[in-house]
């Protein structure tokens, strides 16, 4: 049974910078696309970044970001590690939200959450002003 933790989210003053951590358990972690979504009260789930899993060459490249965190997040991964980052910067109080590592099998970047499979149990961020 796959199996993901999310590490890394706490409180930071705007500007600042977090990097996210997650962790995949139970299965091969080069097989999975990874990706991050977040969720601030009240409002839907909505997806961050996405990364493809290993040996995928995809038009536009290997990595999918919401235009509201280009030039701020970046996303990656460490298949020795079998963990994916996500690297924030210049954070923003509109950033406050929970985060949550997503992981499919799928060879292309998905950016809506129905199509990933397995979840993690998410890790908060706040954005102070």
């Amino acid at each position: 049974q796959v199996q993901l933790a999310e590490s890394g989210g706490g409180l930071v003053q705007a500007g600042g910078s977090l990097r996210l951590s997650c962790a995949l358990s139970g299965g091969s972690f080069w097989l999975y696309g990874m990706a991050w979504f977040r969720q601030a009260p009240g409002k839907e789930r909505e997806f961050v970044a996405a990364i493809v899993r290993d040996g995928v060459v995809r038009d536009g490249g290997s990595t999918e970001y919401t235009d509201s965190v280009v030039g701020r997040f970046t996303i990656s991964r460490d298949n020795a590690k079998n963990t994916v980052y996500l690297q924030m910067n210049s954070l923003k109080p509109e950033d406050t939200a929970v985060y949550y590592c997503a992981a499919d099998r799928s060879l292309d970047v998905h950016t809506t959450t129905y199509e990933y499979l397995y979840w993690g149990q998410g890790t908060q961020v706040t954005v102070s002003s």
